[in-house]
Formats: structure tokens, C-alpha cells, sequence
């Protein structure tokens, strides 16, 4: 029986191992296959894409552009057996995928921040490209517009329009003004002519401005500093003059721009619709913050409430997608007055009514409080929201109209 035994105490008397022997273990591995590929870098032999040494991937940049692509598309987008998965619980199952997050089963769907930017971007994309704003805009009101036809402003209009220098611009300008006043002195007897002089007035004063910036830009500027000019620019009181002056050179460009609008109205939808995914990107942190005052006594950590808020914005985005392909397929394959028509238009308003209830819904299930204190947060997130996204869409749209 000793005999036995006797080789089983060492072991027992030996102790733990040390923590150096698995290592040892998994570096003793590939000394028995010679012909092994090694890592670039260290020279350990590879047990796998990664270095288990030094942690360098086995693959580099130096590779097949396809396989690039492929590897772009799947680390960023996760584009794999996963959006399968994903789709469904995300457009039909309110606060599922939330839920099944925080219970810590995650690797079976795209997580949250690949599927918020690729149904973002590819909502936005699509929405710019099935739509086509051929409208003229006018952004003159119907008051101004009778008094120019009452004081020849067409032929003002096209003067100045026609001119081919700054200082042509200029004079032109001046002898318009010069004859809006002479006829309302003429007229200073008829019931509201100042107020239509002084609109008309308005309107000469914006032409020459966009001809003048349509001609040199930079020259809007310097009439304006010198006071030759009235663009009426947003400035800061008490700023420093440098940040007027950038207030004065966006103003000139959005001055050009307007022009430019007005015989193409599809920038002004390119522009919009390029700032929506970048306002929402802003907004996401603060949904996320208005979710954890709103849920402070929950005792949730902040990460949590963005979860939420990517998938609730996923979900968005995925039904402004569902909308455009409906509207694309309802112009494509029906006409209207029809059944196929009919049905399309079903199909958008039950979308459209399932937009609010689901994130009701999802509110309600993923923080489980009462429905009379979830419709409750609910109304006042969906105000609060709605002001802040309104106004962070219209100063990034001010600012790519400005810049484009």
C-alpha cells in the first residue's frame, strides 16, 4: 500500500501550482510541430488569429481589398447571422432586446451601437434618395410680392440680377432704393404703403446681397464691416469681434445659399436630411439622461438607460426605413384610387400608430412601473424630446445650409 501511495504525496504535498505553469503548458504546445507560422512581431509560434504573447492579430491590412471590405462591414455592422435575429424582436416585440441585454444574453444579437448606426444611416440614406423636392420655393411673402409688381421691382430685380461687378451691384441698388422712396413719398396718403415700401425695401437690400456674394463672397463681408451692407447677421452681444466676424461670413454664405435653393430645392433636402443623423447622434446622450432623471428612484446605472435609448432610436430608424420603401412601392405598383393604393396607405398609418405605442410599451416593460406613471414619463419624455431634437435639427440644418 505504500508503494502504492507513495508517489500520490508529493503531489498532494506539492501544493497549488503555480500560475506560470499554464503558460509554460500552452508555450510547450507548438514546440512539437516545427513548421508552426509565428507571430511577426515576437516570433512566438501562433495558437490562434491573435498572438497569445504580444497580442498582434495574425491578419494585417496588406490583404485582398474584398476581404477588407468584408471584414469593414462585419466589425462594424455586425452584418452576420445576428440581424436575423435582431429585426424581428426589434420591430414587433417592444423591449425585448433590452431586456435580454441586461439579462447578460447578448451575443446573439448585434449590440446596440451597431444597430442604431446602421439603420441610422441607411433610414437617412434612403429617405434621400427616394425623394425628390421639385417644388420652387419662394421665400417671399404674397405682401412684398404685389408691391413689386405695383413698382416695377421685376425690372429692378433683373438689373441687379445682370450686373457683373460689385460696384455695378451697387449703384443698381441704390437707384432702387432711390425710386421705392420716391413712391412712397408720392403715396404717403395711401393706407399701409410704408409698410409695403419698406418690405419691398427688404427685398432689393437681399437680391443685391446674394448677387454680391454670388460675385465675391468675401466682399459681402467687407460692405458689411464697412457698413455698405445690411445682412443682418445673428451676432453675440459682448462676444469677441472674431466670433461676429464668423457670424458675418455664415451669413453671407447662407445669403448665397438661399439663392441657390430657390432654383434647387433638393439641397435644402440633401442638407436636412445629412444633419438629422448627426443631431440624433447628439441627442442620444441627453434621451439617455432625461431617461435617468426620470427613473432616478429605479437606482439604474447610465449605461443602462443608453441601452434603451439605442434601441429605442434603432427602432426609429428601422420604421423610417419600413416608411420609405412603402412609399417607394406605392409609387412603383399602384396608382391611386385603387385597392393596391388603398392597402399602402393602411399599411403607413398602421406603422405610423405603431411607432408611439411600441415606445410606450417598451417603456413600460423594460422600468415595470404602474401605466397610469409610465404614460405619465412617457408624455413628459416625449415633449421634452421633441423640443430638444427640434431644435438640434434646425441649428444643424442652419449650419449645412451655410456650409454646402
Amino acid at each position: 500500500m505504500s508503494e502504492i501511495a507513495s508517489p500520490i504525496k508529493p503531489d498532494l504535498a506539492a501544493g497549488p501550482r503555480s500560475q506560470t505553469e499554464p503558460a509554460q503548458a500552452i508555450r510547450d504546445i507548438p514546440s512539437a510541430a516545427p513548421n508552426a507560422a509565428r507571430c511577426g512581431n515576437c516570433a512566438e509560434p501562433l495558437l490562434g488569429p491573435h498572438c497569445y504573447a504580444c497580442g498582434q492579430p495574425e491578419k494585417s491590412l496588406v490583404r485582398q481589398f474584398p476581404e477588407l471590405l468584408g471584414d469593414f462591414f462585419g466589425t462594424v455592422f455586425g452584418l452576420d447571422s445576428r440581424i436575423a435575429r435582431t429585426f424581428g424582436p426589434l420591430l414587433l416585440n417592444p423591449g425585448f432586446l433590452t431586456n435580454e441585454y441586461f439579462a447578460g444574453r447578448r451575443v446573439r444579437y448585434v449590440s446596440p451601437v451597431r444597430l442604431f448606426v446602421f439603420l441610422c444611416l441607411t433610414a437617412f440614406f434612403a429617405a434621400k434618395l427616394s425623394s425628390d423636392w421639385k417644388t420652387t420655393f419662394n421665400f417671399n411673402d404674397s405682401t412684398t410680392s404685389q408691391a413689386m409688381a405695383e413698382s416695377n421691382l421685376d425690372q429692378m430685380e433683373h438689373s441687379i440680377a445682370t450686373a457683373t461687378s460689385v460696384e455695378e451691384v451697387l449703384r443698381q441698388r441704390d437707384l432702387a432704393l432711390a425710386e421705392i422712396a420716391e413712391v412712397a413719398r408720392e403715396s404717403s396718403d395711401v393706407p399701409g404703403i410704408s409698410g409695403l415700401m419698406n418690405g419691398v425695401e427688404q427685398i432689393v437690400r437681399k437680391h443685391a446681397n446674394q448677387r454680391i456674394a454670388q460675385l465675391d463672397p468675401t466682399a459681402l463681408q467687407h460692405l458689411a464691416e464697412e457698413g455698405q451692407v445690411e445682412i443682418q447677421p445673428l451676432q453675440i452681444d459682448g462676444a469677441p469681434s472674431a466670433v461676429n466676424a464668423w457670424f458675418v461670413r455664415q451669413s453671407a454664405r447662407l445669403t448665397l445659399n438661399i439663392s441657390r435653393i430657390e432654383k434647387d430645392p433638393n439641397l435644402l433636402k440633401d442638407a436636412l436630411f445629412g444633419a438629422i443623423p448627426s443631431a440624433l447622434f447628439v441627442m442620444l446622450p441627453f434621451f439617455a439622461l432625461s431617461l435617468g432623471v426620470l427613473y432616478v428612484f429605479k437606482r439604474r446605472l447610465y449605461m443602462e438607460h443608453l441601452i434603451v435609448a439605442l434601441h429605442s432610436h434603432a427602432f426609429l430608424s428601422l420604421s423610417l426605413l419600413l416608411a420609405v420603401l412603402l412609399f417607394d412601392l406605392r409609387a412603383w405598383l399602384s396608382e391611386p384610387h385603387t385597392l393596391p393604393h388603398a392597402l399602402f396607405n393602411l399599411a403607413l398609418l398602421a406603422l405610423a400608430l405603431w411607432v408611439p405605442v411600441y415606445l410606450l410599451l417598451m417603456q413600460k416593460r423594460v422600468y415595470r412601473q404602474g401605466w397610469p406613471m409610465t404614460a405619465m414619463k412617457f408624455f413628459v419624455l416625449g415633449v421634452v424630446y421633441i423640443a430638444l431634437l427640434s431644435s438640434a435639427a434646425a441649428i444643424a440644418g442652419l449650419a449645412s445650409v451655410a456650409s454646402f
